[in-house]
């Protein structure tokens, strides 16, 4: 936490004090208190000659509206989902490090070279078990309009740039002039690497449309969102057997449970202590820790434990568990009738469910599209401003109070003097920057719905996302056991 409250003093020390901090959790509360301490403690340099003369005279920040924390622990519900956009599925089936991922050269062909349209097949060279390191970032064009994007509709877009880029190869038939012809040799070398894109990406889809069409990712995908919409978890339980029973991997067990105790609470002990009875004799009693590893991350717990109580819809906090299924009403966290080619909610990431960590976001930032939504509307023609006027959590205490951890919105003010004259001098910027930071991890899937927001927000803020690192259901489970058998051999 102390290298993440550095990270954003930084930008503090670059661009002046965030005007406002808002925030969720207990561990979020923690950050800005010692990001408050290292003002004071800089405030206190100053004063006395010692701070860096760059560090001097820091005052909020003109360009920046606010500093938004969420911290993992509010929302541990989401992050165990199986995540539906492509670079989310990508990082699920595939796992993408530092923006690459290691791709068999069966799939992506071998080291990439100009390839000219005709000669688009792969070269001899690719052999099984050998790996090629693909980049995924917003050098690749075509990669920025599908990581975004729910899967369902990948192969559409695929389809899409294919014929384009088929007619754009045509247009050399129709050349009559030379200058005609040197414009399309000017351009050939853009094509040639737009094929070999979309030629990686094509196979890179139906090497994962294998994998979501087969029946154990059909059955796997039902259960989860049955839980995020909040149905009776114990009709899943008999499927849950079936997969133990079918010898899937140990993470994905662990991770439906862990979800259902997130979703629901905890699980009913009696049904708790029958899973693993049968984990245990499925996949070895050593795994008797990695339950106590996740009980200590209190991923899965026994709904009875007084630690897994949920927070009480009138707003006490003698709970500690976000309470998903008052929040799924009042923040509307399902859609029933979402639109992934056409999305106007950030519920088309998880084809129907809206991520509980990005509409704590909205809270913030939309306030009038989420008042609208929640009484059944549809969103409205314009946004507003309605955040500037009603700043922070205002209009939505009562509601966030049932997600777990503190909740807090903390001005940042300097001398009002110096405060009017920045003013004067540097004028009333109109775009403003907020930061969001998730502490504990994001995403690839709801990084993609906050993009989704940042979209709808670009007239009037620009959003940059902040975090500790890349998280998927997978990582979580790999934490707990890696924990478990560290505890085994320690």
């Amino acid at each position: 936490m102390f290298h993440a409250a550095k990270a954003l003093m930084h930008i503090q020390q670059r661009h002046g004090y965030f005007p406002r901090i808002v925030g969720k959790g207990d561990n979020a509360r923690r950050l800005a208190d010692l990001l408050l301490r290292m003002r004071k403690e800089l405030d206190a340099e100053e004063g006395s000659g010692l701070a860096d003369p760059s560090s001097r005279g820091l005052l909020p920040s003109a360009s920046t509206e606010s500093l938004i924390i969420v911290d993992r622990e509010v929302d541990f519900g989401t992050g165990l989902l199986t995540q539906l956009t492509y670079e989310g599925l990508i990082d699920e089936t595939v796992g993408i490090k530092y923006n690459q991922a290691d791709l068999d050269t069966t799939i992506v062909g071998p080291a990439a070279t100009a390839q000219t349209h005709e000669s688009s097949k792969p070269t001899q060279t690719s052999k099984q078990g050998q790996k090629r390191k693909v980049q995924l970032d917003s050098s690749d064009q075509l990669f920025s309009q599908l990581r975004d994007a729910n899967f369902a509709i990948v192969g559409d877009i695929l389809n899409r740039v294919a014929r384009r880029l088929e007619n754009d190869y045509e247009t050399r038939h129709a050349a009559k002039t030379t200058s005609e012809l040197r414009e399309f040799v000017n351009k050939l070398p853009g094509y040639q690497q737009e094929h070999q894109s979309l030629r990686v990406h094509t196979n890179l889809a139906e090497d994962i449309m294998k994998h979501t069409r087969s029946g154990m990712f059909r059955t796997i995908l039902e259960i989860q969102q049955n839980h995020a919409a909040g149905s009776d978890p114990t009709y899943q339980h008999e499927a849950i057997e079936e997969l133990i029973a079918r010898n899937v991997p140990l993470k994905t067990i662990l991770r439906l449970l862990c979800l259902e105790s997130c979703m629901f609470g905890g699980l009913r002990p009696k049904d708790l202590e029958n899973f693993k009875k049968q984990v245990l004799q499925a996949y070895g009693h050593q795994h008797l820790l990695t339950f106590c590893a996740l009980e200590k991350m209190e991923l899965l717990q026994p709904r009875s434990s007084a630690t897994t109580m949920l927070i009480p819809t009138a707003g006490s906090q003698t709970g500690t568990k976000t309470n998903y299924s008052y929040l799924r009403k009042n923040l509307r966290l399902v859609i029933e009738e979402v639109s992934e080619k056409e999305p106007t909610d950030i519920s088309y990431v998880y084809s129907g469910f809206a991520p509980l960590s990005v509409r704590l976001v909205q809270c913030v930032l939309q306030k009038q599209y989420l008042y609208h939504l929640i009484k059944g509307g549809s969103a409205p023609a314009s946004l507003g401003t309605a955040s500037s006027i009603s700043p922070g959590w205002l209009g939505f205490e009562d509601v966030v109070k049932s997600a777990r951890g503190a909740t807090f919105s903390i001005v940042q003010k300097g001398d009002d003097k110096a405060v009017r004259a920045r003013q004067t001098l540097s004028g009333n910027t109109s775009i403003k920057t907020v930061f969001v930071f998730f502490l504990g991890g994001i995403t690839f899937t709801e990084i993609a719905a906050l993009r989704f927001v940042a979209s709808q927000e670009a007239p009037r803020r620009k959003i940059i996302i902040c975090t500790t690192g890349i998280l998927s259901g997978d990582r979580m489970m790999d934490a707990a056991i890696t924990t478990g058998n560290f505890a085994k051999t320690g």
